[in-house]
């Protein structure tokens, strides 16, 4: 049994790496565990947030698929893309709808991108549970980001 040290972790337990802005630096990989990973990883209140999301997503999106790639969790379905990511900075969570332009009512955020909209969500801003769940829905409907083209 591994023994867990002062700081909680288990004993040869790898540490993240937080990156400027606070977004933890987790392996690029596909699946569940590297998403806890990132989450677990997240700094302070965004951890909880990070929880909840990843939460509201799950319940709200049958065959979700997920991963870590560019230092941010994805949410995806397979064969049809990426719809949602979010990045930790200093001073908030940035949710990135890829097709957010696509949505009803549209998310807040502008983005240089015309299809993608975000939400930034600082703390102590009350989440709109209902809202995400919506937008989420209807992100999971449309055909998704692909991934940057070689």
């Amino acid at each position: 049994m591994a023994r867990r040290r002062r700081s909680g972790r288990r004993e040869g337990e790898k540490i993240a790496v937080i990156l400027s802005g606070g977004n933890p630096q987790i392996a690029k990989a596909d699946g569940d565990a590297p998403v806890q990973a990132y989450i677990a990883a997240m700094p302070g209140w965004k951890r909880d947030l990070g929880k909840r999301l990843d939460a509201l997503i799950a319940r709200n999106v049958p065959k979700l698929r997920k991963a870590v790639k560019w230092n941010s969790p994805l949410y995806g379905i397979e064969g049809q893309g990426w719809f949602l990511s979010f990045h930790v900075f200093t001073r908030y969570v940035k949710v990135a709808f890829f097709r957010g332009a696509s949505l009803r009512p549209l998310p807040p955020g502008a983005s240089k991108s015309k299809d993608t909209r975000y939400i930034d969500i600082r703390e102590g801003d009350e989440l709109d549970e209902a809202q995400m769940a919506t937008w989420v829905k209807q992100a999971a409907a449309l055909p998704g980001f692909l991934g940057p083209r070689p």
